[in-house]
């Protein structure tokens, strides 16, 4: 009860509080005050997890259940040591070298040499004591000066007084006695640290020379079974039945490690200088057996040859870390891709995730059936349809629906086996070849004639040089047409030779990588080279390029359905190769995860002002900027405005429109309304009264045109048109196409609930044609 209630209720009754408790004695008050604070046990906690901690316990621990064998070794390394200083001192006193090259030299009967020999000995043995006797007439003066020094002061302080010396003399004992008090401290230690020494320098002198000392400390890593270090190395070179990598071991030799033996990724990488006589190539060609004296498959050992050919460039995996997939894709949920950049496509050998290049590149995919070469090239069109600049076409040449779900995001797309698929994707073809040379010429009249198209060329609409894809699944079926296969195959090496710098790009994709699928000219000129499982060493070179086999990069290790999903892909990065666990996006048996993604790809088309595919009207009405009354505006009421200040505002007021202008664009485009700036305090300027008459004469101009539209013939000149500057050059609406094929018996436009005809508003970005029925060849 409160004192409030109190005062409000005098009469009432009050109540005692009781408080439970219990008497303790003064041992259970200590034990109780001595308990940690609950924030020591955390704080303790989180300083036992720290990766120094962790390593420095596992070290230890490490070396705790190995002690008996250590102790072991280090008394051998001891013994072995000594016994190598005896050998060492038993030569040198013996002149063994010497007496050696005597012998040799009278078993060869070279006379000469063997009185060089004897010469040599005896010069060396006078040199020997005329240097011993040196040192000892050199240690025999110090020792007599210093005791002679040491007598005379003692003699001096006997017969004087330190206080009544000279401050120097004072300085002189002093210096001595703290000398003699130094060895008084120190010599007891003497013996000891110098026998330490010597059992310290005799381990080391006995130590198993052999590169890395694996022994020393535990692998800083959980799967101590996946350490990998010089020593090991070395041992499985020695035994791989190379002759002469073989003699040089057994002689002593000791191999050059340019790289020591470091973690890498998911494994541990090294780089070795090879004896004479031994190539890397060599060594790969023996893989198997490396792979086998290293303790690991052969996916998981990768010997190639590094920057010579007698360096061999070693990588080899962590145990079972390849056997696993590469996981979901990092832009499944969300996300954008730049293509200039790259689409995430999969995970490198070392678990890192790898970018494919796109822009400046063209793809060769290739490898058994199922082992995911087409998931590959629809991760590549998924991750290139996130970027809105992009325009998507996609040809399948043959009856698979795996394209289906990136439908609405493509411009063109064929599927089926019939002639009129392969006319078709000819004819893109050859509107991909006129629109290169298209964009050829709109980059020589860019400022700087730019040699590439850069990623704020592909931004401007104006100049429809935003990137174009097409994917040919199936592509041997294109190139092996009778009738369109060798037009097709001479139409695909000029884009894959010309057009990657013009933001054209091709990706093929095949299941028959031979030379009469693929021509030679495709796999050589190709940037990046993807290899699943493959039969044998042809569909490997006919992939990844002539000379990979040889050169230890190889998918023929790849195991069919084991290793499904990884490829040996060449060209991604700037190593020789990378082993890519490549992401998967199912769309089968009821899961479907590419069509969420194109789905946002479309949201994002809808919030940029002009999208890949639009055809050339839609984007004269959206981009058609008027340059004269931007000019107008940006002299904001000033009578005369400097060219310069001009241009800044232009570029403030419309940078996609204005930022590539120069000052000789702006002057163009001035001339071209028939403005022509004036001089003005050594300063050319803009005046406004010569843009309100620019404005005025072209109102007159619409006027007198549209009279001369209603009322019949005009009279007299029309006037000049007006100088052109940056061009509007995207091309005009694509034709329809139909997907899939339509049967020679059905109605033109007739399709079928197999081969049904897709037709898009948005007809791409080339030439219009001729509308060509897909039965007509």
């Amino acid at each position: 009860m409160t004192h409030q209630d109190d005062h409000e209720n005098p009469s009432a009754e009050l109540v005692r509080q009781v408080l439970d408790g219990e008497f303790v004695s003064d041992e259970e008050t200590i034990a109780a005050q001595r308990k940690p604070c609950p924030l020591i046990k955390p704080a303790v906690r989180s300083i036992a997890d720290l990766d120094g901690v962790v390593r420095a316990r596992s070290v230890i621990a490490y070396r705790a259940r190995n002690a008996p064998r250590d102790l072991a070794r280090l008394a051998w390394f001891l013994t072995r040591g000594t016994g190598r200083w005896i050998a060492r001192g038993w030569r040198w006193a013996s002149y063994a070298d010497l007496r050696a090259d005597a012998r040799a030299a009278r078993m060869a009967g070279d006379v000469q040499a063997r009185r060089t020999a004897q010469e040599l000995i005896r010069s060396d043995a006078r040199a020997r004591w005329a240097k011993l006797g040196i040192f000892l007439r050199r240690a025999l003066v110090g020792a007599a000066g210093v005791t002679a020094l040491l007598v005379l002061l003692a003699l001096v302080e006997a017969v004087l007084d330190r206080s009544g010396m000279p401050g120097w003399l004072q300085a002189v004992y002093a210096v001595r006695d703290a000398l003699t008090a130094a060895v008084s401290a120190v010599w007891p230690w003497v013996p000891p640290v110098t026998v330490a020494w010597l059992v310290g320098a005799a381990v080391w002198e006995g130590r198993d020379r052999t590169p890395g000392a694996g022994w020393l400390t535990r692998p800083d890593r959980d799967d101590s079974g996946s350490w990998v270090d010089e020593r090991m190395i070395t041992r499985a070179l020695a035994h791989l039945g190379i002759a002469s990598l073989n003699s040089f071991l057994k002689g002593g030799g000791e191999l050059v490690y340019t790289v020591a033996a470091r973690k890498d990724g998911d494994g541990t990488q090294a780089q070795i200088r090879l004896p004479l006589g031994v190539t890397a190539e060599m060594v790969s060609d023996r893989r198997k057996v490396l792979a086998a004296n290293l303790g690991r498959a052969s996916l998981e050992t990768w010997p190639t040859t590094g920057e010579e050919d007698g360096v061999l460039d070693l990588w080899v995996a962590d145990k079972g870390t390849l056997s696993g997939g590469a996981g979901e894709w990092p832009l499944l949920h969300d996300g954008a891709v730049d293509v200039f950049e790259g689409v995430p496509f999969g995970l490198t050998q070392r678990g890192l995730v790898i970018n494919a290049p796109l822009i400046g590149s063209n793809w060769l995919v290739g490898g058994r059936p199922g082992q995911g070469k087409t998931n590959l090239l629809r991760v590549l069109m998924v991750g290139a349809a996130l970027d809105p600049t992009a325009e998507l076409w996609a040809f399948v040449m043959g009856e698979s629906p795996d394209f289906e779900p990136l439908a609405p995001r493509l411009s063109r797309y064929r599927m089926g086996m019939d002639d009129s698929v392969a006319a078709d994707a000819v004819q893109d073809l050859e509107d991909l070849l006129n629109e290169m040379e298209r964009r050829g010429r709109v980059l020589g009249e860019q400022s700087g004639r730019p040699p590439k198209v850069s990623r704020r060329l592909a931004d401007n609409p104006r100049l429809g040089l935003h990137p174009i894809i097409l994917s040919v699944d199936e592509c041997h079926e294109l190139f092996q047409h009778p009738k369109h296969g060798k037009r097709a195959a001479e139409l695909a090496v000029k884009l894959i030779k010309r057009g990657r710098k013009y933001a054209i790009i091709l990706l093929l994709a095949t299941q028959s990588p031979t030379k009469d699928s693929i021509p030679k000219e495709i796999t050589r000129n190709v940037s990046c080279g993807a290899a699943f499982a493959v039969a044998d060493h042809i569909a490997n070179d006919g992939l990844l390029g002539s000379g990979k086999y040889r050169a230890g990069v190889r998918a023929t290790e790849l195991r069919m359905h084991t290793d499904r999903g990884t490829c040996v892909a060449v060209g991604v990065t700037h190593n020789a190769f990378e082993l890519v666990r490549t992401f998967y996006l199912p769309f089968e048996d009821g899961v479907d995860e590419v069509t969420p993604i194109i789905a946002r790809a479309l949201a994002n088309l809808e919030i940029l002002p002009v999208a890949a595919g639009w055809t050339l009207k839609e984007i004269e009405n959206s981009a058609a900027v008027d340059q004269l009354t931007d000019i107008q505006g940006v002299l904001e009421g000033e009578s005369r405005v400097r060219t310069q200040t001009v241009l800044a505002r232009l570029v403030a007021l419309n940078s996609r429109e204005y930022e590539p202008w120069t000052a000789r664009d702006l002057r163009a485009a001035l001339l071209g309304f028939g403005i022509r700036p004036r001089k003005s305090d050594g300063s050319m300027v803009v005046r406004s009264e010569d843009v309100a008459d620019a404005i005025a004469r072209r109102n007159r101009e619409g006027v007198d045109s549209q009279a001369t539209v209603d009322g019949g013939e005009a009279s007299g000149s029309q006037g000049a048109f007006p100088v052109a500057s940056l061009g509007l050059t995207p091309s005009a609406d694509q034709r329809e196409r139909p997907t899939g094929r339509i049967d020679s018996g059905s109605e033109p436009g007739a399709s079928t609930s197999r081969n049904r005809a897709v037709h898009w508003d948005d007809g791409g970005s080339l030439p219009e044609g001729e509308e060509v029925s897909p039965d007509s060849e």
